[in-house]
């Protein structure tokens, strides 16, 4: 078995719109947005200038996404990277596959000269949240809110 993982193409526009209505819809049970939001989200990391999105394909096959966005720490005075997706398909759950995957934006993160990468993940979601602790990730001590 072959993995590859990759920066997103243009070519992975459909079959990556397909998985992350699986992550939005499927796993988190959130409505969809319009598919041409989505488009137009994926084609903007595709420039890497706000954000940079990966892909993970087994034997030529899309199985997995991340998303790095760019950000700014005010206590840092310096950029950050936040991982706002990190999904992959349930078979491929805490395999090679999807630590590859979180490796892959770590890299990035250190070798564009990031301070750190920083994440979230939903309190109930306990396979993360253990997946995360065997990777080095520290929980933080900072409490999240969002606001509509």
């Amino acid at each position: 078995m072959s993995l590859v993982i990759r920066y997103a193409e243009i070519d992975d526009l459909n079959g990556l719109t397909e998985l992350m209505y699986e992550y939005i819809d499927g796993f988190y049970k959130k409505p969809q947005p319009a598919t041409e939001k989505l488009h137009q989200l994926i084609q903007t990391l595709l420039e890497k200038k706000e954000g940079v999105q990966f892909v993970a394909l087994q034997d030529e096959k899309l199985v997995g996404f991340a998303t790095l966005y760019f950000t700014f720490s005010t206590m840092k005075a310096d950029k950050y990277t936040v991982m706002n997706d990190l999904f992959v398909i349930e078979q491929y759950r805490d395999t090679e596959v999807e630590s590859q995957l979180f490796l892959e934006c770590h890299r990035y993160t250190k070798e564009h000269q990031f301070t750190h990468m920083s994440w979230i993940t939903a309190a109930e979601n306990k396979r993360a949240q253990r997946f995360f602790d065997k990777m080095g990730g520290i929980q933080g001590s900072w409490v999240n809110y969002s606001i509509l």
